[in-house]
């Protein structure tokens, strides 16, 4: 069921509201960057996937 294109325009114009409510809109530019917050969240969440991940095959294997 496609949404249509008033909805759609609805809610992308209260996302904008709400942006700029809050100081955060943004340029609309082609551009986007990753900002040291972005890599350093990736980091962490890979991090702890990777650090997990032997812990739950383990667990698989003795459970199995």
């Amino acid at each position: 069921m496609p949404i249509s294109e008033e909805i759609a325009g609805a809610f992308v114009n209260s996302q904008n509201e709400m942006a700029s409510h809050f100081g955060a809109q943004r340029s609309l530019s082609t551009e986007q960057n990753f900002t040291t917050g972005d890599i350093l969240w990736a980091v962490g969440i890979w991090s702890v996937i990777l650090t997990l991940s032997p812990v739950i095959v383990f667990y698989m294997l003795m459970v199995a």
